[in-house]
């Protein structure tokens, strides 16, 4: 299963009481704000969740599968996120669930 925006967003209203609007602009100024900080080049720690840093990669030389030719490819900025250890655990079959 997938977890949309519209999830998070419906989870708010049903949980929070928050406005249908209210809570849809709030997951979106939750989102904006994790682009805008990665953007910049600093990293988000979401405390009990993960990190999520920009990792710089350098051009490098690489092939096209389909007709064999020989091409640079880019060097770019990637988001990289590393699970938070309370996260991986939870995630582990066997593994305890916080506060459980």
């Amino acid at each position: 299963m997938t977890v949309t925006k519209k999830d998070l967003s419906d989870h708010l209203v049903d949980h929070l009481g928050l406005a249908r609007r209210e809570s849809k602009g709030l997951v979106e100024t939750f989102f904006a704000v994790i682009r805008n900080t990665l953007a910049t080049g600093e990293e988000v720690k979401l405390s009990g969740f993960g990190k999520f840093t920009i990792r710089e990669k350098k051009p490098r030389p690489g092939r096209n599968p389909r007709t064999l030719v020989s091409a640079e490819i880019a060097g770019r900025r990637v988001v990289i996120f590393r699970a938070s250890k309370m996260l991986r655990q939870h995630c582990t079959p066997g593994g305890e669930s916080p506060g459980t």
